[in-house]
């Protein structure tokens, strides 16, 4: 699948394994063929690999297909923003291509970086050539090492480039991906523009620590997602805890909608609710007593503080209501 529909030439004087493409005339990538017939046919597909995705998930990962755009997941810690792309990539057989976000993430990670052990032995061994032959020899696709970035921009196969966590790297970084977002291709200067051979279908989820930049934003489709409805939570458990029963997935999915409501530090997140569920299948729980519930609070929750006040709020609630 080609970026724009062109010819591929080379992308500059050394070979990068990328093909280049013409720009659209409408300023706009090109998207290849439809990964989705339709957004029905994502929800079904979704739920094929175990992810149960509602009208919104599913329409946004059926524009961002066709519009060629990436997609921002915002929403609490926890809630499948990640379990997306990779149940997206798992729908599509794409290869997952993952770049996990941190405070101090620079070019040399996130893009690429030279092998400059390697360049120095070759300027050590040719020490009686010509410097510009030289010079073009040691930068040139043997002496690259590809990041994630870079290396979903040439990969030649279906890719899901799934950049997480995106809200914690410092502006400066979230900067490198203005150029991958917007027209997918990478500027190298000693090699020049590799531009990709094909889409990837790209997600980058934030927790919201931070505000981010308005560029970055106007470049992506945007998602939300936050703690699902009750019936949702409850098929959720239903289909990624084998073993459960349906009276169980329904008591386990009560109990964490009721400790939402209540004043925690840090809230029960979906996959905290799986574990929890998983938890109760493995001792043999049937039916869930509140007793039961604050011996395994543990699960659900993280801090002493949230522990203690949900273990008085289950006290007297009948986790059967």
């Amino acid at each position: 699948m080609s970026a724009a529909g062109g010819a591929a030439e080379p992308a500059s004087r050394h070979p990068t394994g990328a093909a280049r493409t013409d720009t659209p005339l409408s300023g706009f990538p090109q998207a290849g063929a439809p990964r989705f017939e339709s957004i029905d046919g994502v929800r079904r597909g979704l739920a094929g690999v175990s992810y149960l995705a509602d009208e919104g998930i599913a329409g946004a990962v059926y524009l961002a297909d066709r519009l060629a755009k990436p997609v921002l997941v915002e929403g609490p810690a926890g809630t499948g923003k990640t379990e997306l792309a990779k149940s997206v990539a798992r729908l599509t057989g794409s290869r997952l291509i993952r770049l996990q976000c941190y405070e101090g993430l620079d070019e040399s990670k996130a893009l690429y970086e030279w092998n400059y052990k390697k360049q120095l032995l070759r300027i050590q061994a040719g020490s009686g050539s010509e410097w510009q032959a030289l010079e073009e020899d040691i930068f040139s696709e043997e002496f690259l090492l590809a990041r994630p970035l870079l290396d979903a921009i040439r990969a030649p196969d279906p890719v899901v480039l799934l950049i997480d966590e995106v809200d914690r790297v410092e502006l400066e970084t979230e900067a490198l991906l203005l150029e991958i977002l917007s027209e997918y291709q990478v500027s190298i200067p000693e090699l020049g523009t590799v531009r990709a051979t094909q889409i990837p279908l790209v997600f980058l989820t934030s927790n919201n620590t931070r505000e981010l930049s308005e560029a970055l934003k106007r470049r992506c489709l945007y998602l939300h997602i936050d703690y699902p409805q009750l019936e949702r939570e409850r098929a959720i458990v239903e289909t990624r805890v084998p073993g459960i029963s349906a009276s169980l997935a329904d008591q386990v999915a009560r109990i964490v909608r009721s400790l939402r409501t209540l004043d925690l530090k840090k809230h029960p997140s979906v996959s905290e609710t799986l574990d929890w569920a998983r938890t109760l299948v493995l001792l043999g729980v049937e039916s869930v007593d509140a007793e039961q519930a604050r011996d395994t609070l543990h699960i659900l929750l993280k801090y002493r503080s949230d522990i203690e006040r949900a273990a008085k709020e289950l006290a007297g609630v009948d986790p059967a209501g």
